[in-house]
């Protein structure tokens, strides 16, 4: 009879419930995970409250760290020792970019999973070497987690191209935008912190952030450009979903400036840009999605290293069997991040 493994899926409106599987084999070239612990991202959150609709049951799960659990042919034990610990890029590479903007997300071999879904939210997922990557066997667990969502941000900091001496606006005071801080800090900025919550502006200022203004108190554009001597940030991200906020991360930018539209729209809402004011800004509005390889690779240094310690945006780790508690809190806008240990 085939070994199971325990899957948290998302099986209904605000439910998540505990199911059972056949524990996947590795074939050949493939790399068997188990999955020690899985962080909930807005993304899962999107799909358990039903705003992302998905065939039930659906397993999420991408922000996932554990450690190999067996190989199969034509791997060497030597470079892929058993119980390794590793974090697993879950993203479809096609190797025609830097691995975030495939679109073929389908071309990736899910035949091992018994549902739909990405895979991260089960005890045992398979993948292949490219998707691997190595992290120090004493890195908590609930460290090890960060590895994606970390990448994804230093993928937005570098599409930033921050300077020693910039200033550096982050809108929105979430977990990412809190990397943001972090991560800006680090690239030696002086990191003004845009949020109307008390209790993230006082987070903010803990990691980094050295000036916090509140949007609902002021105009912040004008704020900043007060704080900047009138000339506007030199890069302005915009974490947050509101795309009012995203038309006044625009008017926060100075010449030669760069915005980084880091979070995805919802509702996704046209805004306005001056075409004119382009011309003469010589301003750069572009996006960041998703973590390249490059990013990745990096995110695993700095959370190896100690470079970054995202212990502070941590909100509760969970056990698998109280996998509904751990939904129902993550979506709580009180909240960062709250990881499942599988």
């Amino acid at each position: 009879m085939a070994e199971t493994m325990k899957i948290v899926a998302i099986t209904g409106d605000h439910e998540a419930s505990v199911i059972e599987a056949a524990k996947p084999e590795p074939g050949k070239g493939q790399i068997r995970m188990r999955v020690e612990g899985c962080a909930l991202c807005t993304f899962e959150q999107r799909m358990f409250t039903g705003v992302v609709p998905v065939p039930l049951p659906f397993i999420g799960g991408h922000e996932v760290a554990g450690y190999i659990d067996a190989i199969g042919e034509g791997l060497k034990p030597e470079n892929y020792p058993i119980g390794k610990r590793i974090a697993a890029r879950t993203f479809y590479s096609c190797g025609h970019d830097e691995g975030n903007l495939c679109v073929n997300g389908s071309e990736q071999d899910k035949s091992w999973m018994a549902y739909p879904g990405i895979g991260g939210l089960e005890q045992y997922m398979l993948i292949k070497p490219d998707m691997l990557y190595f992290m120090n066997d004493d890195l908590p667990l609930e460290k090890a987690c960060f590895a994606e969502p970390l990448a994804c941000v230093l993928n937005s900091i570098e599409k930033g191209k921050i300077e020693i001496g910039d200033d550096v606006v982050v809108i929105g005071g979430g977990i990412m935008g809190q990397l943001h801080v972090m991560c800006s800090k680090l690239q030696g900025a002086r990191v003004i912190m845009s949020e109307p919550d008390e209790a993230r502006r006082q987070l903010a200022a803990e990691l980094g952030a050295d000036v916090c203004i509140n949007p609902l108190e002021c105009d912040a554009v004008e704020k900043v450009k007060e704080l900047t001597d009138g000339n506007g940030a030199a890069v302005v991200f915009n974490t947050t979903a509101v795309s009012a906020v995203a038309q006044q991360a625009i008017h926060m930018v100075a010449k030669l400036g760069r915005v980084v539209m880091y979070s995805s729209q919802h509702p996704d809402k046209p805004i306005e840009v001056s075409p004119n004011w382009l011309h003469n800004s010589e301003a750069v509005i572009t996006g960041a999605v998703s973590p390249s390889v490059r990013s990745f690779r990096r995110s695993c240094d700095a959370l190896s290293k100690g470079i970054i310690d995202p212990d502070k945006l941590v909100s509760g780790v969970f056990d698998i069997d109280d996998c509904q508690k751990a939904f129902e809190t993550a979506i709580r806008p009180d909240t960062f991040r709250c990881i499942i240990k599988m």
